[in-house]
């Protein structure tokens, strides 16, 4: 992950078009054979784009523990009817919760908001486009993800910018092939502001392959 950015101090007044919510332009996308790359340019009033490592407390929290109507934690073994089944999204394995390790496995709900770049696939078959969504069987997975604070105060100032956003995977060819694709992103800031969404031109792997 690689952010670039340029800002000007809070005491002079940012462009009129430096929105305080994120503001997205789709840039580059690129495949070397075991990453797929993108990158957006981007504005911002306040500059308050990026999460550290130690952004993890609400609302930044990965997951919410699910309970029972006693306010218990839902275990897999006494799961209602409704839980789905055991997957690595929505079920994990001693988790530590309030400060002490749970031996079980527990049911949770990811939180969208741990992220602050989301990524979405999509393939044209018939001359359509349809989402690949990754968190469904058998990936149980996702691409979105978080870049770093892009200043290092709190204090707030316009920034502009680029983020490049690495993918990593070594399945890209034996899922898409020679597929049409389209990647959808957007970013939020810390303040919860989902960005414009931007989509990238339609590409196969082939065509954007860097040599």
């Amino acid at each position: 992950m690689l952010v670039t950015a340029l800002g000007w101090t809070s005491c002079i007044s940012p462009p009129d078009n430096y929105p305080s919510v994120p503001q997205i332009e789709f840039s580059t996308i690129e495949y070397n054979g075991d990453s797929l790359n993108i990158s957006v340019d981007f504005r911002d009033a306040e500059g308050d784009l990026g999460l550290a490592a130690t952004d993890v407390n609400p609302p930044y929290n990965p997951l919410f523990y699910k309970r029972d109507a006693a306010g218990n934690l839902i275990t897999y073994a006494n799961r209602p009817l409704e839980a789905p089944s055991y997957n690595p999204i929505d079920w994990v394995v001693d988790p530590i919760v309030n400060n002490a390790v749970v031996k079980d496995t527990i049911w949770v709900e990811q939180n969208e908001d741990q992220y602050n770049i989301f990524v979405r696939f999509y393939i044209k078959r018939d001359g359509q486009f349809t989402e690949f969504r990754w968190q469904d069987p058998p990936f149980y997975t996702t691409f979105n993800g978080r870049f770093p604070r892009v200043l290092t105060t709190e204090e707030g100032q316009a920034v502009e910018g680029n983020i490049k956003y690495q993918m990593l995977s070594r399945g890209w060819e034996s899922i898409f092939r020679t597929d049409t694709l389209r990647v959808d992103v957007e970013i939020q800031d810390r303040a919860l502001n989902r960005s414009n969404q931007v989509s990238s031109p339609e590409v196969t792997l082939r065509q954007i392959t860097k040599n």
